[in-house]
């Protein structure tokens, strides 16, 4: 495999309400892991909540900063406007009857690029697509013993994303030239382009909004998407491809769990490759992780004054 790709998702955050309805929605209804407990590295008044499958491998977590003290965000071009999870191939109609035994605001099921989806919003806003997909996931997925729902219908990981781009040419071109990506088909106005060998987590599908205004990051908003790089060595590979496209990342910032650079794309979409090591497992007991509040070690000094300004977290709530 060439090493000026990116492998897929490594993660995706969004931008959440108040932390306990978060937790209750994707731990409690949604069945996946909250594999770490920690604080936004920029913001450490702000929590920083990451769910992924039992492992915590890269490519299954969908993280939430949850600042709900800003408005809402406002939909158009410059965001990524919906994340996709992977459940496995005949489990929507489980999906369907327990979203709806709880409350949860759906939409019609659709077929998209020959995968039926169950497109739903989670409770601050966030348009969420489960897709029954038999996808390679590209290493073991790891089902959570403690999940409510059942291994077998279980959220697999990562399955893609939705970008809105005022002009798609400019975007398109990038992800092909600078990080590996190929064009998979058109249908119904959106644009699919692939990384990886029929891989969860290898897709990103694009609309071309000219006459939408920019959109806003808010409450219900997707901050950035992550994209897996191997280790040290294929990140600054990759960092040298984006920046002779024209992109302008940080330099390396040690996020502990892994190490990550930051760009736009063209459109304004913010990025970000994420290596795949050290990972979760580094700081804690895989058998126990999430349990407690986890900071990187440089802010483990300040752990007293953190840990007044952040509301307590409880157990989520089981549906």
């Amino acid at each position: 495999m060439s090493r000026q790709t990116v492998r897929g998702l490594h993660h995706v955050t969004a931008i959440a309400g108040p932390a306990q309805e978060n937790l209750d929605f994707y731990a409690g209804i949604l069945g996946m892991r909250l594999v770490k407990k920690s604080v936004n590295q920029d913001d450490p008044g702000t929590y920083h909540l990451f769910y992924a499958d039992a492992e915590g491998h890269p490519g299954t977590d969908l993280t939430f900063f949850p600042w709900s003290e800003i408005a809402p965000s406002r939909e158009g071009w410059g965001l990524s406007s919906e994340v996709s999870l992977a459940v496995p191939p005949g489990s929507l109609g489980y999906w369907s009857g327990r979203l709806q035994r709880n409350g949860v605001q759906l939409s019609e099921p659709e077929v998209r690029f020959g995968e039926h989806v169950l497109p739903l919003r989670d409770p601050h806003g966030l348009r969420v697509a489960l897709v029954e997909s038999d996808e390679s996931l590209g290493r073991s997925f790891g089902p959570w013993s403690d999940s409510p729902v059942p291994a077998e219908h279980q959220v697999r990981g990562l399955h893609g994303a939705r970008l809105v781009e005022r002009d798609l040419v400019t975007t398109t071109g990038f992800l092909t030239n600078a990080m590996g990506f190929r064009h998979a088909g058109t249908e119904n106005g959106w644009h699919r382009y692939t990384v990886g060998e029929h891989t969860s987590g290898g897709h990103v599908d694009l609309i071309e909004a000219p006459l939408a205004n920019r959109g806003a990051w808010g409450t219900g908003s997707i901050h950035h998407l992550a994209w897996r790089v191997d280790d040290d060595a294929h990140e600054a590979e990759m960092r040298a491809a984006v920046t002779a496209a024209g992109a302008q990342p940080t330099p390396v910032i040690d996020r502990f769990w892994f190490h990550s650079v930051y760009f736009r794309e063209p459109g304004g979409v913010l990025f970000e490759l994420a290596t795949d090591g050290p990972g979760f497992g580094v700081d804690e007991d895989r058998a126990r992780l999430g349990e407690k509040l986890v900071l990187p070690p440089w802010l483990e000094p300040n752990r007293g004054a953190i840990e007044a300004v952040l509301p307590k977290l409880t157990r989520a709530a089981v549906a």
